[in-house]
């Protein structure tokens, strides 16, 4: 009876339904350039303003957005023809009137959605770095070397003549370092335009080559590598009504850099900071735009160590004669009041945290709206600045990190945000009032997948005294009474940061993977990382990989207390200046990492580029006992467990001569690493080749590891 009854239970329970068990993870779900990627990552909407009218943007169609998310269409592509298929880059350039702006291969139009029709169009085939001024509806753009304009009657202005690979017009210099991102400036009214022209004819070429001709062809790329022979630029205006060019006459250009162009709100005078080459002594000059005589210099910063303008100056749109400036001066970065005769008038913010971005202007309250980690270094707050007594309020007080984006007006912003347990919201945002209604929340895309635990903590620096921050990983089934694998990842470089308070912890989505295979990871800014002031991010100047491995190790010294991570299996991967902290730490402490994955690593400082690598380790020649410490070449023989170099092949960040001399450094001194090439890759794999990057990186942790 007892048996039967055990039966009929059993049978009832096959019956019933199961929980759903979840699944796990491939790097096709997890890697950017994986086939299921996008569903992996948190749902998103795309906004604009015009005005402050928000608007929405999708691939068929475009239209306003009340506060409580709801859509009303304007327009549909299908309406205007059949050679346009996506609305995602629409614009909306005058509050005004009812045109917006598209582009496709072949042309730009103003479409009217009242009037159902285009009410002006531009040619654009063939542009390359095109940048489109709504005020005099001229587009600056190059092609085949050359600068030209094409005005808003579509005549074609060609520039320059003597544009080549050696003489480079209109495009982003100096290596895109001093947050450059572009090489044209339109002044307000729309008719002139400054420009960059680069004369790189003097540098030496790096000699890259291409495989996929019968027999492998050069083709080098221009590279000064520090303390060799660099580029020289000037700067250019064109006057759209006389159809001429002058030159800004600041000097002769050798060893110098010129960066942050702006200009005056009545496009007569072009500002811009000029450094040296030693990068520790930058000066904010002014220029007349009509005859190219320098007017003024209006500011100057030196330092023992280095300054770094990243910033143009801001004209503040309701007074004409005051400026804000960004500086890290007091040893953070701050904004401070100028007139434009160069008077300091007040520093508007204070304090020992980062302004990390100015959104712009709220002309109603006359206050600037910033981005700052002054609640927390791993958050990032939306506040309003009063430019009349520089006193900050709080526009958004979520924990977590935002991103805003304003309107015209600077009433209203667009507040997208997480937090580590947040994937995304949206809202929008009254930035008088801090006042916020909820546009859009994302569902969590991984609510079907077994996910890994994500911690967040702090410990002390090698100085005893600096707070940084680390991220843990552990595997979704974690057990604290097993021993597990770890690697750490790092980074560790300037400008970059591992550790914020966004979705997860801001992990990589390798981290999931690796822990779904039964590995830790630990993850910890060091010095010498950003967002935390001056003096962080300098602690390594002339001595780069130093006082960052002494950090690295007060993690391992943490990882050594948790009875969970077992110290006999520890690994370490990182990618360029993390690929470089990789084998600094693979050498330098050879028996306490028994696996390594380095990926496009520096290896030697002196075959880096000029600026980047001056900034933070001056000149082989000034510093030779810098270059000499930091060097991977002569640590190659303290190389003892199993370590794989990986690079692109025609990588022009990081020049394949840097794993080339370390992998002979390794032959000569008798140590054994491993080697994977990348073919036609650059610094970084791109697309599908990125899953295959990160299957080999896991696999050698697998196989050498586990």
């Amino acid at each position: 009876m007892m048996k039967t009854k055990v039966i009929l239970t059993l049978l009832i329970l096959s019956c019933l339904p199961m929980n759903a068990q979840k699944k796990l993870f491939t790097l096709e779900d997890l890697n950017f350039g994986g086939t299921n990627y996008r569903h992996s990552q948190p749902e998103n909407r795309w906004y604009t303003w015009w005005g402050d009218q928000l608007m929405y943007l999708d691939a068929e169609e475009g239209g306003t957005v009340n506060h409580n998310g709801q859509q009303s269409p304007l327009f549909a592509l299908k309406d205007i023809g059949s050679d346009w298929h996506s609305a995602f880059a629409a614009r909306y350039p005058y509050p005004h009137e009812t045109v917006v702006l598209l582009k496709n291969n072949k042309q730009r139009i103003l479409y009217d959605w009242k009037k159902k029709e285009i009410v002006w169009s531009q040619c654009c085939e063939g542009e390359k770095y095109a940048d489109w001024n709504k005020t005099s509806k001229a587009v600056a753009y190059v092609k085949n070397h050359q600068l030209y304009i094409r005005d808003a009657q579509d005549l074609e202005h060609q520039l320059t003549s003597d544009g080549s690979r050696e003489i480079v017009y209109g495009q982003s210099v100096h290596r895109n370092e001093f947050g450059i991102e572009k090489g044209t400036f339109w002044s307000p009214d729309g008719l002139r335009l400054a420009f960059y022209r680069m004369d790189q004819s003097m540098v030496t070429d790096y000699p890259q080559v291409a495989i996929d001709t019968r027999i492998a062809t050069q083709e080098p790329d221009k590279y000064p590598m520090a303390g060799m022979t660099s580029h020289q630029v000037t700067v250019g205006v064109y006057n759209m009504n006389t159809q001429k060019t002058i030159y800004l006459k600041a000097g002769n250009p050798k060893d110098r850099y010129f960066t942050n162009i702006a200009w005056s709100p009545d496009s007569k005078t072009v500002y811009m900071f000029e450094l040296n080459r030693d990068q520790n002594d930058c000066r904010l000059v002014s220029y007349d735009a009509v005859t190219g005589e320098k007017t003024a210099e209006l500011y100057r910063e030196t330092s023992e160590k280095y300054v770094e303008p990243l910033h143009p100056i801001l004209f503040l749109p309701w007074d004409d004669e005051k400026f804000i400036m960004q500086s890290q001066r007091d040893g953070y970065n701050h904004l401070y009041l100028y007139n434009k005769e160069g008077k300091l008038l007040k520093q508007l913010t204070h304090g020992n945290y980062v302004v990390l971005d100015v959104l712009g202007f709220n002309k109603e309250q006359k206050s600037v709206i910033i981005a700052a980690n002054k609640y927390h270094p791993l958050h990032r707050w939306l506040y309003r600045v009063s430019v009349k007594d520089g006193k900050m309020t709080e526009i958004v007080k979520t924990d977590g990190v935002h991103h805003g984006m304003l309107s015209s007006s600077g009433i209203y912003l667009i507040d997208k945000w997480n937090n580590p347990s947040t994937p995304r919201n949206i809202d929008f945002v009254e930035t008088n009032k801090g006042k916020a209604a909820r546009l859009f929340t994302a569902e969590d895309p991984w609510k079907d997948y077994e996910q890994p635990i994500f911690e967040c903590g702090s410990l002390k620096a090698a100085d005893g005294m600096t707070d940084l921050y680390y991220r843990m990983v552990k595997p979704y089934n974690f057990d604290p009474s097993k021993k597990y694998p770890t690697v750490i990842y790092v980074y560790g470089g300037p400008h970059a940061h591992n550790v914020e308070a966004s979705w997860h912890w801001h992990s990589r989505s390798w981290e999931t993977y690796m822990a779904q295979k039964g590995y830790i990871l630990f993850i910890l800014d060091n010095r010498g990382s950003e967002n935390r002031g001056r003096d962080f991010e300098q602690a390594t100047f002339r001595q780069l990989g130093q006082i960052e491995m002494q950090d690295q190790m007060k993690g391992v010294d943490y990882l050594r207390t948790l009875p969970y991570v077992d110290m006999d299996r520890l690994g370490v991967h990182g990618w360029s200046f993390g690929g470089f902290m990789t084998i600094s730490l693979m050498t330098n402490y050879p028996d306490i990492f028994k696996v390594g994955v380095a990926g496009g690593p520096v290896i030697d400082w002196k075959w880096y580029e000029v600026m980047y690598g001056e900034r933070y380790m001056d000149t082989p020649e000034t510093n030779p006992e810098g270059y000499e410490k930091t060097s991977l070449l002569k640590q190659a023989k303290n190389l003892k467990g199993k370590l794989q170099v990986i690079t692109g092949y025609n990588d022009d960040t990081v020049v394949p001569q840097h794993c080339l001399s370390f992998l002979k450094a390794c032959i000569d001194s008798g140590t054994q690493p491993d080697f994977f090439v990348y073919p036609d890759e650059p610094h970084n794999m791109r697309g599908h080749t990125s899953v295959h990057l990160h299957e080999r990186i896991t696999q050698y942790f697998e196989d050498y590891l586990k």
